[in-house]
C-alpha cells in the first residue's frame, strides 16, 4: 500500500502548531524560573483608620481611608533577609486647612505585621521628602522600607499596621479600626541562607517611630554663674558702678499659640548699664530648646518681652530683639538674640527686674508666653526720674520709646501687618501633624 501523501497547504499548519507548543513550554519554564528566583510582587490594600493629632492643639480625630501597596519577594530561602515597601497611595487624612506645608517637611513611619510561619513586627521608614503640600490638600507620602530576616518555612504574610506621620517636628499617629487582609505573602523554602536580598540582617525592630526626635524637653538649667553681685551698693545711689550683672533664673512659661498651648522653661539673664539716670537692659536667653520645624527665611522672627519692675517701682518695661538677619534652616536651632530696652526708674530706693511675658511673632501668627512663676534676676539702688517708670498704670516710657508698655506689642517695623506675628504657626503649623506649639527659646550666642 502506498504511504498517504500529506497535503501541501496542511504541512505549514503542523509545523505552526509546533511551534505554538514549544512557545507554550518556554514561557511555562519562564514562569517557574520566575517564581523560583523570587520575582517580587505588589498587592493593594485599603482600611478603615482612625488619626488622632497630638493632644492640646483643638484638631479632632480623623477617620478616613488608608490604601496601601506591599511590594516584597514572592519566595525566599529561610536565613534570608529580605526588603519589603510600603507605598501610600492615600493617606487617611488630608493637610488641615492652617498653613500650607513645605516641601521635604513630611515624614511617615510604620509597621507591618509579618504573620504565618513566622510573626514579627517590621518596622517600616520613609524619607522626609514630599512636594509642597497646600491647605486641605492630600497627603503625599513618601515610600517606606524595611527588612525582614526569615527563620521559618511556610507561608510569611505581610499586612500594614498602624503608622505615624511627623511634620514640622509633630506627630499624627493612625492605626487601623478594622481588621485588615494581608497585602503580599512570601512563599519560604528551606535552604542555605545567605544575605538574601535586603541590605543586612538584624531582626526587625518592634517599635517605630518618626527619625526626626520629638520637640526636645525644656531644660530648667542655669548657664553661667554672675560675675557681680546682682544688687547695687547703695541706696539711692550706685557707688560709681555703671555696670549691673543679674542673676540667671529659670522662669517657667505656659505658651499660646494658635493651636495650642505648650508648657517651656528657660534660662534668662537681666543685666544693666546705668546711663545717666536710666538703664540700658540686656535679656538674655541662655539655651536653645527648640529646633526650628521648616526653613524660616531672614527678617521674619522678632522677640519682645515685658521685664517686670517691683521693689520701690513698678510698671514694666519691654525689651526687644532685631529681625533674624540670616535664615534659619530646619532642624537647626532658633536663636533669640540679646533684647534691649532702656528703664527709666519711677521711685527712689531697692527696684527689682524680673523677666516677664514673651512675645513671638514669626511668618503671620503670634505665640504669648506668660510665666506660670517668675523670680528676681536684677536689683537696682534707684534714683527717681521725671516721667519715671513708678505708678498703677503698669506702663513706662522713655526718650527713645523702646520701654513704652501700654499693652500692645512694640513695633516691630513690619509695614504688612501679617508677615510677623509669631511662632505660633511654625511649630503650631503642624495640625495633621500634630501639636508642638513653638517653644521659643533659642540658643545663647557664643560670646
Amino acid at each position: 500500500m502506498s504511504e498517504r501523501a500529506v497535503p501541501p497547504d496542511r504541512a505549514p499548519a503542523r509545523k505552526r502548531a509546533a511551534a505554538a507548543g514549544a512557545a507554550v513550554l518556554f514561557t511555562g519554564a519562564a514562569v517557574l524560573l520566575g517564581v523560583s528566583a523570587g520575582q517580587a510582587q505588589a498587592a493593594e490594600v485599603a482600611y478603615a483608620t482612625k488619626c488622632v493629632p497630638p493632644s492640646g492643639i483643638g484638631l479632632p480625630d480623623v477617620n478616613g481611608t488608608t490604601k496601601v501597596e506591599i511590594t516584597a519577594p514572592a519566595t525566599a530561602k529561610v536565613g534570608d533577609t529580605v526588603d519589603v515597601v510600603w507605598k501610600f497611595t492615600q493617606a487617611a487624612s488630608k493637610n488641615p486647612d492652617i498653613i500650607d506645608l513645605p516641601a521635604n517637611s513630611v515624614q511617615p513611619s510604620g509597621t507591618l505585621k509579618a504573620a504565618g510561619a513566622q510573626t514579627a513586627d517590621i518596622a517600616m521608614q520613609g524619607p522626609r521628602e514630599n512636594p509642597a503640600i497646600p491647605k486641605g490638600g492630600a497627603m503625599t507620602l513618601s515610600d517606606m522600607k524595611g527588612t525582614l530576616k526569615l527563620t521559618a518555612a511556610g507561608q510569611v504574610t505581610l499586612t500594614p499596621d498602624a503608622y505615624v506621620v511627623n511634620a514640622l517636628s509633630t506627630d499624627t499617629r493612625c492605626a487601623p479600626t478594622e481588621a485588615v487582609r494581608p497585602a503580599a505573602t512570601i512563599t519560604v523554602t528551606t535552604g542555605e541562607g545567605s544575605s538574601g536580598t535586603g541590605s543586612g540582617s538584624a531582626s526587625p525592630s518592634t517599635s517605630p517611630g518618626p527619625s526626626q526626635s520629638q520637640s526636645p524637653s525644656p531644660s530648667s538649667s542655669a548657664s553661667g554663674t554672675p560675675s557681680t553681685s546682682p544688687s547695687a551698693s547703695a541706696s539711692g545711689g550706685d557707688g560709681g558702678r555703671t555696670d549691673f550683672t543679674g542673676k540667671v533664673v529659670d522662669i517657667p512659661y505656659t505658651c499660646q499659640s494658635p493651636i495650642g498651648e505648650k508648657k517651656a522653661t528657660s534660662p534668662i539673664q537681666i543685666n544693666a548699664r546705668k546711663n545717666g539716670g536710666s538703664y540700658d537692659l540686656t535679656a538674655q536667653f541662655k539655651k536653645s530648646v527648640m529646633d526650628s520645624p521648616i526653613d524660616i527665611p531672614a527678617g521674619k522672627v522678632k522677640p519682645t518681652m515685658r521685664i517686670v519692675l517691683g521693689g520701690a517701682d513698678q510698671g514694666s518695661v519691654t525689651v526687644q530683639g532685631p529681625l533674624n538677619s540670616a535664615p534659619i534652616p530646619q532642624n537647626q536651632p532658633i536663636e533669640i538674640p540679646d533684647l534691649t530696652g532702656v528703664y527709666k526708674p519711677g521711685a527712689t530706693g531697692e527696684s527689682t527686674l524680673s523677666p516677664g511675658v514673651l512675645t513671638i511673632e514669626a511668618m503671620g501668627t503670634t505665640t504669648t508666653c506668660t510665666p506660670d512663676s517668675t523670680a528676681v534676676s536684677l536689683t537696682l539702688d534707684t534714683a527717681e526720674q521725671a516721667s519715671g517708670a513708678s505708678g498703677g498704670s503698669g506702663s513706662s516710657s522713655s526718650s527713645g520709646g523702646s520701654t513704652s508698655t501700654g499693652g500692645g506689642l512694640a513695633e516691630t517695623g513690619s509695614g504688612d501687618h501679617g508677615t510677623l506675628k509669631a511662632l505660633g504657626l511654625v511649630a503650631g503649623t503642624a495640625v495633621l501633624l500634630g501639636g508642638a506649639v513653638f517653644t521659643f527659646m533659642p540658643r545663647r550666642r557664643a560670646s
